[in-house]
């Protein structure tokens, strides 16, 4: 079975930096877009970051474009993400996705096949 992981969410003071770490198991993604979407409370859940499979496209919210920085490590199934400069808008609880067929990124959540079950990042002014 498909499982993502999450981790390196916590609490920083705006303008800090956290750097989140997704593990995928049960299959290898080295072909497949992968990417994080994020999801405060109230709010539907919206792209952040995506990656192609051989990390040849990438793409960003226009929100986190210059401060968030995605890459992957396909021979560990690894996907992250450096944030830097963040701002208390940036709360929310954080998620890794990745698409079940081969392709680029992918920046709607109804591509998205397989997800985490989150890391949750606070920013406090």
């Amino acid at each position: 079975q498909v499982q993502l992981v999450e981790s390196g969410g916590g609490l920083v003071q705006a303008g800090g930096s956290l750097r989140l770490s997704c593990e995928a198991s049960g299959r290898t993604f080295r072909t497949n877009a992968m990417g994080w979407f994020r999801q405060a409370p109230g709010k539907e859940r919206e792209f952040v970051a995506g990656i192609s499979g051989i990390s040849s496209t990438i793409r960003y919210a226009d929100s986190v474009k210059g401060r968030f920085t995605v890459s992957r490590d396909n021979a560990q199934n690894m996907l992250y993400l450096q944030m830097n400069t963040l701002k208390p808008e940036d709360t929310a609880v954080y998620y890794c996705a990745a698409s079940g067929v081969f392709g680029g990124v992918r920046t709607t959540p109804s591509d998205m096949d397989y997800w985490g079950k989150g890391t949750l990042v606070t920013v406090s002014s």
